[in-house]
This record gives structure tokens, sequence and C-alpha cells, in this order.
């Protein structure tokens, strides 16, 4: 299972580079074409704001792996023993349960409905169900790194005894 949670990881993260690696460059080409060319571009304020609503929400479930996350773990960092153990359980199983209902089961009902609907994006005409598609992606993560921080709380346990 660290295998593959490296593997999944390193894929995440390389990608969050990708992601605002462009992100950069839209902008900084948003800024020459504003006020070098005096002739704004018209797409990159709306990729500026897909790519943000893609980098957050992926970059949040990164930084639930990395325990970057202030509001996961304090509580648990205050414990010890089994409290902290079975809080920790009990953390990632709920964040397992949100991101199963609302990221998942949710996210990809309104990416359905927005492919059912054929919604596009007003300036660069792209489907908005693909803009969505990061809501059900986000939330295969989470419960993915839910998994791995519940099995990693059980080892923990299990070593100490």
């Amino acid at each position: 299972m660290k295998t593959l949670t490296g593997v999944i990881t390193r894929i995440l993260s390389a990608f969050l580079v990708l992601l605002m690696s462009v992100m950069v460059l839209d902008v900084t080409w948003q800024v020459f074409t504003r006020f070098i060319l005096r002739d704004p571009s018209e797409f990159t304020e709306e990729l500026a704001g897909f790519l943000l609503i893609w980098i957050g929400l992926l970059g949040a479930s990164y930084a639930y792996f990395v325990k970057a996350h202030l509001g996961i773990d304090v509580l648990t960092a205050k414990l010890s023993g089994r409290k902290k153990q079975v809080s920790e359980i009990l953390v990632a199983g709920i964040v397992f349960l949100f991101a199963l209902f609302l990221l998942v089961i949710g996210g990809w009902r309104l990416v359905d409905l927005t492919f059912t609907l054929k919604q596009i994006s007003a300036v660069m005409g792209i489907p908005m169900g693909y803009v969505y598609l990061v809501l059900p992606l986000t939330g295969v993560l989470f419960m993915y790194y839910s998994v791995c921080n519940i099995a990693e709380a059980l080892k923990k346990n299990s070593n100490d005894g």
C-alpha cells in the first residue's frame, strides 16, 4: 500500500506543480496583454479561475495526506495512547464519509447534470462538467488517504502492544 500511495502522491504533486505553472503563465500573459499590448486576453481570467478550483481542491487532498491540514489534527495532537488512536480513526472515518457523500456522490451528480444540460463556460466554451470533475476526483483521493490514515493508526496500536 505504501508503494501505491507513494506513486499516487508523486503524480498528484507533479500535477499540482503543472497546474500552478500553467496558472503563473496564464496570469503573466493576462498582465502582459492588458498593460503592455493594451488588448487584454479574453480567456485568461476564466482559465485562472478554473485552475484555482482544481489547485485548491487537489491541493487540499495533498495537504490532508501530508498532515498539513491544520483543522484535522488539532484535537489529536493533544492526545496520546489509545485516545489518540481512536480519535485519529474517528477523524479519518468522518473525512472518508464526507468525501464519499459530498465530493464523490454529490460531485458526480453535478458533473452528470452539467453534461446532461450541456452547460458550457462563458468565454472558453468548454463543457463545465470537465471543470467539476475535480470534485469526485478529489473525493476519491480523500477517501484513499483516509483509508491510509486509518491503516496507519491501527498499525501504531499493533506495534505499541
